[in-house]
């Protein structure tokens, strides 16, 4: 998974103008997030049409605000620079439930 930085772009938005994204907030630490990283190498072969990009919260402060990204991990859906989809609160999520929520948005 690529890191926003990885981008070298300031802005975010431009980073996810064209094409699909799944943004990925987290904390290094945040314990729920630990217990849903082991699982991001299949979420993200499983949505291979997504390209996923991981958000440190802390690092990334003014983009979680932004996107008033108040509980991690979280995760938010872009399509051609438009959030159509967001699973954000600060619960523990299991690879089924962001499939679920995947599922949901791809599907509408």
């Amino acid at each position: 998974m690529k890191t926003i930085e990885d981008y070298n772009v300031k802005d975010w938005h431009e980073a996810t103008k064209e094409g699909k994204y799944v943004l990925f907030f987290h904390a290094d630490w945040c314990p729920d997030c630990k217990f849903i990283e082991p699982k991001l190498p299949e979420l993200e072969k499983e949505y291979s049409d997504f390209t996923w990009i991981s958000f440190n919260r802390d690092n990334n402060m003014e983009v979680a605000q932004e996107l008033g990204i108040m509980g991690i991990p979280s995760f938010v859906v872009i399509e051609n620079g438009k959030e159509i989809g967001r699973l954000v609160n600060k619960d523990r999520k299991t690879k089924e439930e962001v499939e679920t929520f995947i599922n949901s948005v791809i599907n509408k």
